[in-house]
């Protein structure tokens, strides 16, 4: 595979992944935001008015999301620093990642109370998970648009249209470059969160495993040589 489809597949199947794990979570482990650590403090206020449970996981949500950042960003700092590949270790540890957020979701659903312990703590690791992922977005990945966070990717689309549509039809390379960078993983996410929702219906925990798969999948093709 080039380069070029390499970054393609890899920025659209992120996307997805951020879609997808944050809906089946929410849905799954009350309200709790995997991907996204603001919207587990906007979910905090919402537990401490009463309006939702899991007050312990929010307020842990947060140092668990930094923790796992750090650690994250200290071993691609290890592994630069040796002149190591490191998209093949971010992609292994989220999916290694997922796979326990899998496992302990399903092992604590259906039934699994707010404040639980099993809840809690499937909840953590995929926090834990998603963290990685945002590491690999800002410093592996960076050359590609963010994979989890799209408000800054539908802002910066509107921005672009509103240049194409003045540009007359004689839009600049870089704007025509910005555009195809980002267009695509909005339509992954989205189309992420819609497969959430279906994979929650339909199999219930057991959705996780396709985010799994999808991401040791990306894992496995930057492991392989590609560049020709």
């Amino acid at each position: 595979m080039t380069d070029s489809r390499l970054n393609v597949a890899t920025g659209m199947g992120m996307a997805f992944v951020g879609g997808y794990v944050d809906v089946v979570g929410f849905v799954l482990l009350f309200g709790l935001f995997v991907a996204h650590a603001t919207g587990n403090l906007v979910m905090l206020g919402v537990a401490l008015a009463g309006g939702a449970g899991g007050l312990a996981t929010k307020l842990l949500a947060l140092p668990v999301f930094l923790g796992a950042a750090s650690l994250a960003y200290a071993l691609v700092r290890w592994r630069r620093a040796r002149d190591l590949q490191c998209e093949t270790l971010v992609l292994g540890l989220q999916a290694m990642l997922l796979t326990a957020f899998a496992l302990l979701t399903i092992a604590a659903s259906p039934g699994g109370a707010a404040d639980s312990p099993d809840v809690m703590i499937a909840g953590l690791v995929g926090v834990a998970a998603m963290a990685v992922q945002n590491v690999g977005t800002r410093v592996v990945f960076g050359h590609l648009a963010p994979t989890t966070m799209m408000t800054g990717n539908v802002t910066q689309m509107a921005i672009d249209i509103v240049d194409f549509v003045a540009a007359r039809g004689q839009p600049d390379d870089a704007l025509k470059a910005r555009l195809l960078k980002t267009w695509p993983p909005i339509a992954a996410f989205a189309l992420g969160a819609a497969g959430g929702a279906a994979g929650v219906l339909i199999a219930g925990a057991w959705s996780l495993m396709l985010a799994v798969v999808a991401v040791a999948g990306l894992a496995a093709l930057h492991a392989t040589p590609h560049r020709r």
